[in-house]
């Protein structure tokens, strides 16, 4: 559904002051449709990097480009699942979550790049799902998260901007190349 809501940015008051970094790289425009065209943009690039680059780290303390994709399909549940609860007038309080916690219970590593690949599809597609129907007032519709207040708007927006400040560090640190290409 695009609408004035899913078109328009969340304001600042819609999340906790450290999702500004996300949010504000989120282009202007509908935010489904932005999601959908980020997906084609990070499957191409991701379809692009060789199996045996998976577990590349540019750091010996930084993860592997396999970690670095598990990690987006990670928040991108737990950011999608805060706004299926929140959409459906859920008031309860969600807890946070701890990344490195995660990390630290996955096998990413052990898992075929290619399979991550797909998973992050799948991931988004039911993102996409998930937020195409949302009525006006769902995508208002606010709740609390890791003791922050946050709308339904602006998990869409942070989710976008959480995988866009990855995907930057993977074609910049990871892949060497300002647009992602292997050098």
């Amino acid at each position: 559904m695009n609408s004035s809501i899913t078109n328009t940015r969340p304001e600042t008051t819609e999340y906790a002051s450290y999702y500004q970094r996300y949010t504000d790289l989120v282009p202007d425009g509908d935010i489904v449709t932005t999601l959908k065209r980020q997906m084609d943009q990070t499957l191409t690039l991701l379809r692009r990097i060789d199996e045996n680059r998976g577990s590349y780290r540019y750091a010996p303390d930084k993860w592997s480009i396999k970690q670095l994709i598990g990690h987006v399909i990670d928040a991108e549940r737990v950011f999608a699942y805060r706004a299926l609860r929140f959409a459906r007038s859920d008031s309860q309080a969600i807890p946070g979550f701890d990344q490195d916690q995660f990390m630290s219970g996955a096998n990413f590593d052990d898992q075929l790049l290619e399979d991550l690949i797909d998973e992050y599809e799948h991931v988004r597609r039911a993102t996409i799902a998930l937020l195409k129907p949302l009525s006006d007032e769902a995508w208002m519709r606010r709740g609390t998260a890791s003791d922050n207040e946050v709308s339904v708007r602006a998990l869409a927006h942070i989710m976008a901007g959480h995988e866009l400040h990855h995907v930057q560090i993977l074609k910049t640190r990871y892949l060497n190349t300002a647009d992602g290409a292997t050098a």
